[in-house]
């Protein structure tokens, strides 16, 4: 009893240190990305940083300790995985996956095997060897070399809201991939243990890993698919449903270790399920055969950063970065094989699907990358081979290390030289002027543009109509025949300038226009007139203002019920008053508090915007420069305020 209090103990204290770390590592990671490199680098970086061969802020304990985070985040992961494949999206991109997968996963193995085997005499536990144990850690160290990590392209595809064919192309690889290395891995094993041990073959083993294949499969869609359909049905709240799908999840490896022990207890032979390839099957299930698939992607969207936080500074805390040292010679080696195989298998399978060369240049970067499956694969040959195998374990740590350096930033320059970041751009410095664009040509939006001009703003209309389709409004500047919305478009409107853009088309068009403002151009406020509610949290994503006209009276007067007095002032329906948003610029008013300011008399301050965080103020209340300040009083005293903000 007491020792069970003691472990319970030291398991919260544990948790709660890792929790606080993670925290931080949050915070750490994101200075990483003004260096443009990922987010998961600085994670791993603050793990390695807070781990027990560091400054021991992670004790050695926590691998053993913490191991359900670990499986709780890679059973999410394996969902996450499992919903990228949806069907109908991987249709156009079914060529390319199958070819690049064959380069994947047969080029690089066989070449991989061949190259550790002809290197064999610099690698200390191979060099004694015999030659059919020589070709068998071979096959098994090519084996290892395939393995991908779908936690790391994840979380640098939702980092930079990366879209695209390449993207589509790496993530249908990716899965596959790690779903038949699993099947390769094994088949080497089981002939490994005979050919090193000298034994017979024994082809019982062959059939135990069908088995244990067939089984996973079945289970992955028929057991923990349903299950997990079953729990997004449920009419309950989401955090509650989030729970229920991560614990869906890890019961999926709670079922693996106790089958394993049954097994063993009664056979004398562990039976072993493949807890990833039943998540990943389940994702895949419920994404492309129910209704649940919207759901569950915005489910997988919320959770995933915490899970990916919590993963990769758990990962990096329990690296054996302290070997590193000792095996670097050998661990260049296999890195080296490594990366030559994957560059002759992304050629040769980009150049059989027919993929534009250019992508086929950058085609090995997003497969560096090697994490949870790797590691994974690595300590069974650890448990396998007791004489050798934890020297081979070592050596594949230390190489997956350097994977899982390099990997995530060159996946992440692929896909910047190829285009398909949607990350935001850096939000234009102010000019002085105010300008605004207004997609969509009807008489709301000449009403719109009118009132603005009326303000001080300086706004032009861009429409898809032809010139002189249509009678030209007075005084407002025009844009016609626009056609894709594309970067050009937005360049030859001078949108680099412009601090506002309003969509009045087609939700397919506002949100193509929000995609473009936000991936190239970083405009500060984006207004969207919604046409379908089901839209809603798709321009949400892209940092939009969402108008909703079906329920827009309804809470205009609902406020003028409730604040008449409050919504007139801020509409600007009061005689000579008026509300405004004011960009703090001048730098003498940085660092002042409200109190301290000279401010007409009229003049009220509602709230403060910083860093996209809203800000009750009061007295004491110190301004920032880019603050952006909502302020309410007579139009004369909102000019006056914003010419001394402004300066």
């Amino acid at each position: 009893m007491v020792t069970f209090l003691s472990t319970y103990k030291e398991l919260i204290g544990l948790l709660a240190g890792f929790l606080i770390i993670a925290l931080a590592s949050n915070q750490i990671a994101k200075s990483f990305q003004k260096i443009r490199l990922p987010l998961i680098t600085g994670l791993i970086f603050t793990g390695i940083i807070s781990g027990p061969h560091l400054i021991g802020l992670i004790p050695a304990s926590a691998k053993d300790h913490l191991q359900f985070i670990n499986e709780i985040a890679l059973a999410f992961i394996a969902f996450a995985a499992g919903a990228e494949l949806y069907l109908r999206e991987l249709r156009s991109r079914f060529k390319s996956i199958k070819w690049n997968t064959f380069g994947q996963l047969v080029i690089t193995f066989v070449f991989g095997s061949i190259a550790v085997y002809f290197c064999a005499s610099y690698i200390p536990y191979m060099a004694e060897m015999s030659t059919p144990a020589k070709i068998s850690i071979s096959t098994i160290t090519a084996a290892i070399f395939v393995a991908r990590s779908p936690a790391s392209a994840i979380a640098v595809i939702n980092e930079l809201r990366a879209k695209g064919p390449f993207v589509q192309t790496v993530m249908g690889v990716t899965v596959v991939k790690d779903f038949l290395v699993i099947i390769l891995f094994s088949i080497c094993l089981a002939l490994g243990e005979s050919m090193i041990s000298g034994d017979e073959f024994n082809a019982i083993s062959i059939v135990i890993i069908i088995v244990e294949l067939i089984l996973s499969f079945l289970l992955g869609i028929f057991f923990f698919g349903q299950l997990l359909k079953l729990v997004l049905s449920f009419k309950i709240i989401r955090p509650g449903k989030t729970v229920l799908v991560l614990f869906v999840g890890f019961s999926s490896y709670l079922l693996s270790h106790a089958l394993k022990e049954i097994t063993l207890i009664a056979f004398a032979h562990s039976l072993h399920l493949e807890p990833l390839l039943m998540s990943i099957l389940a994702s895949f299930y419920v994404t492309n055969y129910t209704k649940y698939r919207p759901e569950f992607l915005n489910i997988l969207e919320k959770t995933g950063t915490p899970i990916y936080i919590a993963f990769f500074t758990l990962t990096g805390a329990t690296l054996a970065v302290n070997v590193i040292g000792s095996v670097i010679g050998v661990a260049l080696i296999l890195f080296a094989i490594r990366i030559i195989t994957m560059i002759i298998g992304a050629y040769a399978g980009g150049i059989m699907a027919g993929d534009p060369m250019k992508q086929n240049h950058l085609g090995w970067m997003p497969y560096v990358t090697q994490a949870g499956v790797g590691l994974g694969l690595a300590t069974v040959i650890a448990d396998e081979f007791p004489s050798w195998g934890d020297e081979f374990a070592t050596v594949i740590i230390a190489v997956i290390v350097l994977n899982q350096f390099i990997g995530p930033p060159l996946f992440k320059w692929a896909i910047y030289k190829l285009g398909e970041d949607r990350s935001k751009a850096q939000t234009p410095e102010f000019d002085g002027i105010r300008d605004a664009i207004i997609f969509g040509f009807e008489s709301q939006s000449v009403a719109l543009a009118k009132q603005l001009i009326e303000n001080g703003w300086e706004v032009q209309i861009a429409t898809k109509l032809p010139e002189g389709s249509i009678d030209e409004p007075k005084g407002i500047k025009m844009t016609y025949g626009i056609k894709d919305f594309s970067k050009e478009e937005f360049d030859s409107m001078h949108a680099d300038k412009t601090e506002a853009i309003v969509t009045m088309l087609s939700d397919e068009e506002n949100l193509l226009i929000c995609e473009t403002a936000y991936h190239h151009f970083g405009t500060r406020d984006v207004i969207v007139r919604l046409n379908h509610r089901f839209n809603y949290d798709k321009f949400l994503a892209l940092d939009a203002k969402v108008v909703d006209p079906s329920t827009a009276m309804v809470s205009l007067l609902d406020h003028f019920v409730r604040s008449p007095q409050a919504t007139s002032l801020l509409l600007g329906m009061e005689k000579g008053q008026d509300s405004r948003d004011i960009e703090i610029l001048n730098p003498d008013i940085h660092g002042l508090t409200l109190r301290d300011l000279r401010l007409p008399g009229d003049v009220i301050i509602l709230s403060i915007i910083r860093g996209g965080q809203s800000i009750i103020t009061h007295g004491y209340t110190r301004l920032r420069l880019k603050d952006i300040v909502t302020v309410v009083g007579s139009i004369k005293s909102l000019n006056e305020v914003q010419l001394k903000f402004d300066n």
